[in-house]
């Protein structure tokens, strides 16, 4: 009698044929167009980069002219004298960017309480029909075109600020100050709410009952957990200051000084950008500065980012 060892070891392998021990092929449609959304979906993925390194390289190729040209740097960036079209033209941006850096920091002054307190009642206090009712009416405001907003400054905010202040002109720092941040509050408004929404609910009922209040968990617990998405908020914030155009061209008077008070009139960067380019020759020393201008812009959004990036990531340090 065989033990069932003997018989299990004796008995002899079923045979492996070459595609008896493979996997079948399954690449049926669904498997092609798996792939085929893989790479859309990576393509999407690196788009974003992709165009920012196509920027970068074309407003270098354009600008880069001027910078190893004709450009002298302490001029460049000490002198307040932008006279491209002079008999003997001078390039100095110091105006430029202290109007711009006027307009935007006014305009951050404006937007940062506003976007979130707005952004704070609408996510942890409003409920219901009100709550949406307001997410609607922000949206809204966010979807207003910058020309629209430049007419409301020209035509509103002008004769405003001349009745009330008693200046002469109301085509000022104080003017495009106001419309930027009405304009930059909206969807710093949206993404700080999201942020916020972002929070666990765990932790605000955690906190509730230890007998905290509605504001002590708002303050003490919501904003710090959500500091990052805030922190983002005004980024783009201060991204849309300093890269908007047809608004601060029509509200700030376009005219080149530097702001020693809110009643001034200033030129932006992006402004003079977009008032001159189109009188300039194609590839002339004017066409390079001001392509010049716009690698100053670039650069200066990049540094705030960077920047911005390295404080978030030392807190989480």
């Amino acid at each position: 009698m065989s033990s069932p060892l003997a018989t299990t070891t004796g008995s002899n392998p079923a045979p492996r044929g070459r595609g008896a021990s493979s996997a079948p092929d399954r690449r049926d449609r669904a498997w092609y167009v798996d792939r085929a959304m893989q790479a859309v979906v990576f393509v999407g993925g690196i788009s974003g980069i992709v165009a920012i390194i196509g920027i970068f390289v074309f407003i270098m190729r354009e600008g880069f002219g001027f910078i190893v040209g004709p450009m002298d740097p302490v001029e460049f960036f000490t002198s307040i004298a932008w006279r491209p079209t002079s008999s003997n033209p001078t390039y100095g941006i110091l105006a430029l960017a202290a109007g711009t850096a006027s307009v935007t920091g006014l305009a951050m002054l404006i937007a940062v309480p506003f976007s979130l307190g707005a952004a704070i009642y609408i996510g942890e206090f409003a409920t219901g029909r009100t709550r949406e009712t307001l997410k609607i009416l922000v949206e809204m405001l966010a979807a207003i075109p910058s020309v629209v907003w430049g007419f409301i400054g020209l035509s509103i905010m002008n004769k405003l600020i001349i009745r009330v202040f008693d200046v002469p002109i109301g085509l000022n720092v104080l003017n495009a100050g106001v419309i930027l941040g009405l304009m930059a509050a909206p969807i710093m408004t949206t993404i700080a709410e999201d942020a916020l929404k972002a929070v666990p609910d765990t932790y605000r009922e955690a906190a509730e009952a230890m007998g905290a209040t509605r504001w002590q968990v708002v303050r003490h617990v919501v904003l710090p957990a959500a500091k990052n998405g805030l922190v983002a908020a005004v980024l783009l914030g201060v991204g849309r200051g300093f890269g908007e155009t047809m608004a601060v061209l029509m509200a700030s008077g376009h005219s080149i000084n530097l702001p020693t008070s809110p009643f001034d009139s200033v030129r932006a960067l992006t402004a003079t950008i977009a008032a001159e380019m189109a009188e300039t020759a194609n590839g002339s020393e004017h066409y390079q500065a001001l392509f010049t201008l716009g690698i100053l812009l670039f650069a200066v959004t990049f540094v705030i980012n960077l920047t911005a990036d390295i404080v978030v990531r030392g807190r989480k340090a």
